[in-house]
C-alpha cells in the first residue's frame, strides 16, 4: 500500500505529474484513478499523452484548496512593491 502525499510534497511537485502521483495526493487507489480518468470523472483535468495520463499540478492544488505556487509568488511580489 502506498502512502498519500503531504501538503509540502504536493507544493513541491513538478508542473505536470502522472495519474498515480495525483491519485496518491487525493487518496484514490490506482484502479479507481484509471477508471475515473477513462470515464472523465477524475477530480482534476486529465490529459492523455500517448499511452499515459498527465495532471497539471496547479489543477491538483486548486482542487485541494491549496494556494498555487504561481499565485503565492504573484502576491508576494505585490506585497514587496508596496
Amino acid at each position: 500500500m502506498t502512502r498519500g502525499l503531504s501538503a509540502e510534497e504536493v507544493r513541491n511537485l513538478p508542473v505536470t505529474i502522472d495519474l498515480l502521483t495525483a491519485s496518491r495526493a487525493l487518496g484514490i487507489g490506482r484502479t479507481k484513478a484509471y477508471q475515473l480518468a477513462r470515464t472523465g470523472e477524475f477530480p482534476c483535468r486529465v490529459w492523455r499523452v500517448g499511452r499515459s495520463y498527465r495532471v497539471r499540478t496547479t489543477d491538483l492544488q486548486a482542487f485541494l484548496g491549496m494556494e498555487t505556487a504561481r499565485r503565492s509568488r504573484r502576491s508576494a511580489s505585490r506585497r514587496k512593491d508596496r
